[in-house]
This record gives structure tokens, C-alpha cells and sequence, in this order.
């Protein structure tokens, strides 16, 4: 096992100039570790853009202040299998010394992650999955939500469709954590809202047919299909419902999550229309574009997805707080501090970060331009309403999270 786990490690150090001394963190290394799906149905979204993205905050880090003289950053794939994911984790911090993990999208990946992370004493900066029970049932002192999660793209999708009118729904769910947890946190909002579900069907994860669970939806006559999937699933059944002629039928399909790259590997001509919420967008402004501008020419001319600009941010916050203490030894020690201090940085702005590990910021509801509408390459959303970091996620008392007083 041993052998197969290196074989898909690679390790990158990021130097930077001379700071504390070695002896005030632990064996003398920052070592951060980029897990996620380097090679399937999520690797555009995350993959290798969000190594560069953590190798990027470290270099951005060490421009502005004098930081520690020895980072590194390490990456596996682990494949969307939480017994992999959690073989490489305790590989890193029993034999490898790995400090932090940072992405894992894949949330069955990411709830094994999190409780390897607690028993070892670490931190766990979650950006790549969803599942909102992360800041809830299953919350721990050594883990940080960061970017997105299942309960915000419930509630700013699935309400603003409701209250246009999408009032009754059919779900169509990948069979993991994660499509479960978004297709009971949409119910709810379509439920509260006045709206009925008529039906649900779960396909495989990943899959590649999905004309029998089309089939199934468009038999239920639902007002609105919920695609409780993401990544290569979202774009083939997007595409296969374009087939049996769903939409033009009089249908609706709603991403429940969207990426620009699945936008981009749609095209705008089958995803003109699609409306979905976000938590950041390349072009929305100076900051967001001269990140983009970096990232394409080191990623074969890619924009990035919210998953690699908040694998940015929530590394710059982590050494920040790091920094600030002299020592990442104690796991939970530095996200009792990070929590403590705002966040702020050039793609996020300020915002902060709850008792139950939630960073709270703004989303924003995007729908997908027509094609005479885009301007350029990449240039594919218009913003149909901000939601404000109030109002974004799921209430701090609602969550069940133990950590909660």
C-alpha cells in the first residue's frame, strides 16, 4: 500500500525568505497537502488548478511579509474513493508530516477526511465538497468550510426558482453523500417555499447514460429537473436532456451546481439559460481578472472555478494565522485562530469564519449568457442577484453542530 500511495504523491517546495526559526513548527516544514481528483469527472474544477492556486497564496504570502523559510506543497489524487482519500491522508500526517489538507472535492472523501483530521490533531480547509453537514451534525474543531456549500446553493437556487414560478420539482441525484445532501437541502427550500417534489431518482457516481432517469423526469411532467449532481454528470446530462428534447418540451433543468468549467465544456448555445449560484466568478472584477489572467497562462489558458480561487483564499488565511501564532502543531489550536481573525484577501474580500467552521462571505445567483450576449472567450455569466453573507448560509443554530453553544 505503501508503494502505491507515493506513486501518486508529488511534492512541490515553494521557498520562501528567512523567517521564524525552523524549531517553532513541527520537523521545521509547513507542509500542506492539495488532495483531490486529479484524473476523473472532477479534475477540471479542482485538479491540478488548485495546486498552483495553494503554491500561488504561498507566493503571494511571502511577497508581503517575512515568512517562514520552508513551505511545501504535496498533491494526490485520490481518485473520488474515500478509502483512497483516507489511506493517502494518514499516509501524509503519520509518514509524510503533512500540517493541513486543503480541497478534497468529493464530499463521502471529505466527511472520511474530516474525521481522520480530528483524531490526528490537524486542519482540514475544505473547498472542493459540499456537503453542508461539514458545519453541522458533523462538524470538528479542526475543520474550515470555505468556499461553497449544500445548503447555499439550495437556498439561492432553488428559492429564486420557486419564487418565479419552477414550483414543482423532480430530482435527479448522484448516489453519494453529496448529491444526497444537496437534493435534502433543495427539497427543503422548494418545500418551504411553497413548491412539491414529484419524484426522485439517484443515478451512479460518476455515470455516463442517463436517458432511463430522463426518461423518469420527463414522465413526472415537473415543472423544474434538479440536477443534484456536479462536474462531467451536470454537463452529460445537461447535454443527453437537450437529446430527448426536455427542455424544448417545456421543462426546466436547474444546475443546483454549476462550474464555468462546465459551462465551458457545454458551450453557451446548450447552456444559455441555465441559472445556479456561485460563491465567485473570474470577470467580476479587477481583482477576480488578474487572478484569471495568471492562472490561464499556467493552466493551458483555463479560467478558474470558485473550488481554485477559494483553495487560494483559504491558504493565505491559514498561514496568515500560522504565522501570527509561530507554529502549526496544534491542528485545532490554529483554526481556533483563524477563526478568530477576519478574513481578507484580493479575490473574497472581508468576511469571517463561524464557531461551527463556516466562512461566511456573499454568493451570488449567475444565469448563463446567450451566445450574442458573451463578449469573449470565458466571458459567460451575467449576475442575476447578489446574496449577502447574512443571508447566504444556513443559520449557526440551525446546523446542529456540537461545537455551538
Amino acid at each position: 500500500m505503501r508503494c502505491k500511495l507515493m506513486a501518486v504523491l508529488a511534492a512541490a517546495a515553494v521557498s520562501a525568505g528567512a523567517g521564524a526559526a525552523q524549531a517553532q513548527y513541527s520537523d521545521g516544514v509547513i507542509k500542506l497537502g492539495v488532495m483531490n481528483d486529479q484524473s476523473g469527472t472532477y479534475s477540471d474544477l479542482s485538479g491540478q488548478g488548485s495546486v498552483w492556486a495553494a503554491k500561488k497564496a504561498i507566493e503571494d504570502f511571502c511577497k508581503t511579509t517575512t515568512c517562514h523559510d520552508k513551505i511545501e506543497v504535496v498533491f494526490a489524487d485520490h481518485q473520488n474513493k474515500p478509502d483512497v482519500g483516507s489511506n493517502i491522508v494518514r499516509q501524509w500526517f503519520d509518514v509524510d508530516k503533512v500540517d493541513v489538507v486543503v480541497d478534497v472535492p468529493t464530499s463521502s472523501v471529505a466527511l472520511a477526511v474530516n474525521t481522520i483530521t480530528k483524531e490526528k490533531n490537524k486542519v482540514f480547509l475544505v473547498s472542493g465538497a459540499a456537503a453542508s453537514n461539514l458545519t453541522g451534525k458533523d462538524c470538528t474543531p479542526n475543520t474550515i468550510h470555505w468556499t461553497y456549500d449544500t445548503w447555499a446553493l439550495a437556498n439561492g437556487t432553488g428559492q429564486a426558482i420557486v419564487k418565479t414560478g419552477g414550483d414543482t420539482w423532480f430530482f435527479l441525484t448522484a448516489d453519494y453523500a453529496f448529491g444526497h445532501a444537496l437534493e435534502r437541502d433543495t427539497e427543503a427550500v422548494v418545500v418551504k417555499n411553497g413548491g412539491k417534489v414529484l419524484g426522485k431518482v439517484r443515478h451512479p457516481f460518476p455515470a455516463q447514460d442517463f436517458s432511463s432517469f430522463l426518461l423518469q423526469a420527463q414522465a413526472s411532467k415537473a415543472k423544474i429537473i434538479g440536477l443534484a449532481n456536479a462536474g462531467a454528470d451536470t454537463t452529460n446530462a445537461i447535454k443527453q436532456a437537450a437529446e430527448f428534447g426536455i427542455v424544448s418540451g417545456g421543462q426546466n433543468l436547474a444546475g443546483l451546481l454549476v462550474f464555468i468549467t462546465d459551462v465551458h465544456a457545454l458551450g453557451l448555445k446548450t447552456a444559455q439559460g441555465l441559472i445556479f449560484t456561485e460563491a465567485w466568478y473570474w470577470d467580476a472584477n479587477d481583482a477576480n481578472r488578474a487572478f484569471a489572467k495568471e492562472f490561464g497562462a499556467a493552466n493551458r489558458g483555463n479560467m478558474p472555478t470558485m473550488v481554485q480561487a477559494g483553495v487560494y483564499s483559504a491558504v493565505l488565511h491559514y498561514l496568515k494565522a500560522v504565522h501570527e501564532m509561530k507554529s502549526d502543531a496544534d491542528g485545532a489550536a490554529v483554526v481556533a485562530k483563524m477563526k478568530a481573525m477576519p478574513t481578507d484577501d484580493k479575490l473574497f474580500g472581508k468576511g469571517s469564519i463561524r464557531q461551527d467552521g463556516r466562512k461566511i462571505h456573499d454568493m451570488f445567483l449567475f444565469e448563463v449568457k446567450k451566445p450574442q450576449e458573451s463578449k469573449g472567450p470565458w466571458d459567460y455569466y451575467k449576475i442575476r442577484a447578489t446574496i449577502p453573507a447574512d443571508q447566504a448560509f444556513r443559520p449557526l443554530n440551525e446546523g446542529e453542530c456540537p461545537l455551538v453553544k
